[in-house]
This record gives C-alpha cells, structure tokens and sequence, in this order.
C-alpha cells in the first residue's frame, strides 16, 4: 500500500528541497505512485530514477508520468526491490545523484536504515554535498549519522517525520 505525501509534507519537503533541485538528479526510492520524483522533475530536476517492486504501483508511476508529460528518456522507473538496486553496480551507474527521497513502508523500518546505509557507504551513488530525505513513522527515528550521512534537520507532521541529511566529505564521517 502507498501513502501519498500529504500537502502539508509536501510543500515542506520541497521548501527545503527546491534550492538543490536545478540540474540534479534525484531518487525516488520505495517510489509508489512517483509523487516525489515527478515533483522534483517538474521543478526543475533534469532526472528522476523510481525505484519500486510492486508491478500495479510501477504501472501508477508510468501512468503519472504521461498525465504529467514528463515521460521519457528523464524518468527512469526501475522495477525491482529498493535495497537490491542499491547494493548493485546498477546504483552505481546512475551517479552521481543529487537528491534521494527514501520512503519506505512505515511497517518495515528496518528498510529505512539498510536503504540509508547504503547511501551512506563509500563508494556511494550520492554526490558530495547531496541530500537524502528519510520518511518515516515519527516513532522510528533513524541514526543521526550514518556512513557518509549526517542528518541536519528533522520535522515531524503527525504520525509522519521528515529527516533531512547531507552527505559529507569521508573525512568528515564519524568513526
């Protein structure tokens, strides 16, 4: 089942998100109906990747993506489990990336943090400097840092949270 963000998350994800969105591109992970990426691909994103398992929600993003005339050679919809794309080379390929919207099933936290881990190792597909939003339950707050990521702000909306990192410099990681 897909949670759609709700308008209030969404101008609030987006505020924080826009100044980063021109010429970047950004991951849409645990996509769903595509919301995200096809919001940052309509301000300004050159590239949005949709990651999702689930056929019939695969099929929702196509099909938002030609209502949204944004279909093409600039969204690129994957199907196949999240975390099994991000431990692939396929990962990898399509770096770097400037923004990642990790937004998991409330019901299954612990894909949260293995998505955050892998975008938090070196090598990573994320930019230096890049920004990677976890949504989650309130209650299943992720590490601060984690890998190259060093959360930087959280708000929360609800039953839902928003936490926002930045990728660091390797040598800025904690130990």
């Amino acid at each position: 089942m897909t949670r759609p963000l709700s308008d209030r998350v969404k101008q609030t994800l987006f505020a924080v998100l826009d100044p980063s969105l021109r010429g970047a591109t950004v991951l849409d992970l645990f996509a769903g109906s595509g919301a995200a990426g096809i919001e940052a691909l309509s301000r300004g994103a050159i590239r949005a990747i949709f990651v999702e398992r689930d056929r019939r929600a695969v099929a929702t993003i196509e099909t938002n993506l030609e209502r949204a005339h944004l279909a093409g050679p600039e969204a690129l919809v994957i199907r196949r489990d999240a975390i099994g794309w991000l431990g692939s080379s396929d990962a990898m390929a399509h770096g770097p990336v400037g923004v990642a919207i990790v937004d998991p099933p409330y019901d299954q936290p612990d894909l949260m943090v293995m998505a955050l881990d892998h975008l938090g190792r070196s090598p990573t597909p994320m930019g230096r400097g890049s920004i990677v939003v976890a949504k989650h339950f309130w209650r299943d707050q992720p590490p601060d840092t984690i890998g190259l990521l060093a959360s930087d702000r959280a708000r929360r909306f609800g039953d839902t949270a928003l936490t926002f990192y930045r990728v660091v410099d390797p040598a800025e990681a904690p130990a």
